[in-house]
């Protein structure tokens, strides 16, 4: 097939028209290539801009103690696994971070993704599965039923989307748990899982996990949080939302992310032990793919246990996150009312929305916009990820181009 053929081909799909478009209302872009390190600030094109969007917002790796860990482990055990754990195997720092997540919460065994979309599409294909060994005793779980927050993320509706809406696939408004218990009273006696998330990224709020898991009990559900925001963050002696935190030591199985709080790449569910094993095949994020480089799992380890042994690094940075609070509140700024370290302000068009991301970055600022898809048509907001290795200079700098460009817009 010649180049032009299958240029010709392509042409069909409508890529071409859709990107011209897109980039003429600064909807699509490319990327920004930073030169360096992504820190609080950084190098753009030659240009020096203070980073709201690095989600790696405590900067462990600048710490001399995370480097050395992740440089011996490289010595030690190389940069790859050499393919999936089930194949290849997996290092012992990959058992290390598994041993701490069930000391941390209190689960009976941890299983470790390379990133924590993997562990929310393994989930699902694990919950979802039929399977034997050459006609032996197996699972048949394709008649179960997937219940999600409709603000759940991404990856669990791309990995639920097999499923019929209406049928093995039901949706409960936001946070709304007497909606939720509608829902479950239609689905009383079938295989069912509840899904959602701790923290939410864009608008920052909290599930009502007690209340939602209070339903997973009463009804034979089997709940699945994902704390892919709040790992680390919340929980661990934090006065925060510590009722919270407690009761999500009830839920079935939990998933958390490494790359907020800890810094650093992968994920990983907890949960019992028979199931947890069974997700090592069932998976399939697990079978078909390879783990965590063995250095960076030594990195997330020495990170957990710094965090577990001195809480108060962040506890301080969320007293700052509470004082940026306050001092967008003092602009006029509407943000989103759930006090926790994500932090949204309400635009609402798309369009102005837009053209905030230029503004910005021209300003100095790079300022992550979530528009649509990432939320409802001419609902954006800008997702602010407070980096704690910013001054105060820089917040306040940030705080009067903040104020000008509201007034400029009017949102």
């Amino acid at each position: 097939m010649t180049l032009s053929s299958t240029g010709s081909a392509l042409d069909r799909w409508g890529f071409a028209e859709w990107v011209a478009a897109s980039k003429r209302s600064n909807e699509l872009y490319d990327p920004p290539v930073l030169n360096g390190l992504n820190d609080a600030i950084v190098d753009i094109d030659g240009r020096k801009l203070v980073n709201f969007a690095g989600i790696g917002f405590l900067g462990w790796q600048h710490e001399p103690d995370v480097l050395t860990s992740f440089t011996a482990a490289a010595a030690d055990f190389g940069l790859v696994t050499g393919g999936s754990r089930m194949t290849a195997g997996i290092s012992q720092p990959h058992r290390d971070v598994e041993s701490l997540l069930c000391e941390i919460t209190g689960r009976e065994r941890a299983l470790t993704f390379a990133s924590g979309l993997l562990a929310n599409v393994g989930f699902v294909n694990a919950m979802s599965a039929r399977f034997s060994f050459a006609g032996g005793l197996g699972v048949d779980n394709t008649d179960m039923v997937f219940v999600l927050d409709r603000d759940s993320h991404w990856s669990m509706w791309k990995a639920a989307e097999k499923f019929g809406i209406g049928r093995n696939l039901l949706t409960f408004r936001h946070n709304d748990t007497a909606h939720l218990r509608k829902v479950l009273e239609k689905v009383r006696g079938r295989r069912v899982v509840v899904g959602f998330e701790t923290v939410y990224s864009a608008d920052g709020t909290i599930a009502p996990i007690g209340e939602i898991l209070d339903l997973c009990e009463e009804f034979g559900a089997v709940s699945y949080a994902d704390d892919a925001n709040g790992f680390m963050v919340y929980g661990n002696g934090q006065r925060r939302f510590a009722r919270e935190y407690e009761d999500l030591r009830r839920a079935t199985f939990l998933m958390m992310s490494f790359s907020k709080s800890v810094g650093l790449e992968g994920g990983a569910i907890v949960g019992p032990a028979d199931a947890m094993q069974a997700f090592e095949m069932l998976s399939g994020t697990s079978m078909f793919t390879a783990a965590i480089q063995p250095p960076t799992a030594s990195a997330i380890a020495y990170v957990l246990r710094r965090m577990l042994h001195d809480p108060a690094v962040v506890d301080n940075y969320l007293d700052r996150v509470d004082r940026l609070r306050s001092e967008l509140t003092k602009t006029g700024c509407t943000i989103n009312p759930t006090p926790t370290y994500i932090t949204s302000i309400a635009i609402g068009s798309d369009e102005i929305a837009a053209q905030l991301r230029l503004d910005f970055a021209e300003c100095g600022y790079l300022v992550p916009i979530f528009r649509y898809p990432a939320v409802k048509k001419n609902n954006a907001v800008i997702r602010l990820l407070l980096n704690a290795r910013l001054s105060q200079d820089q917040l306040d700098g940030f705080i009067d181009t903040l104020a000008a460009l509201k007034k400029k817009y009017d949102f």
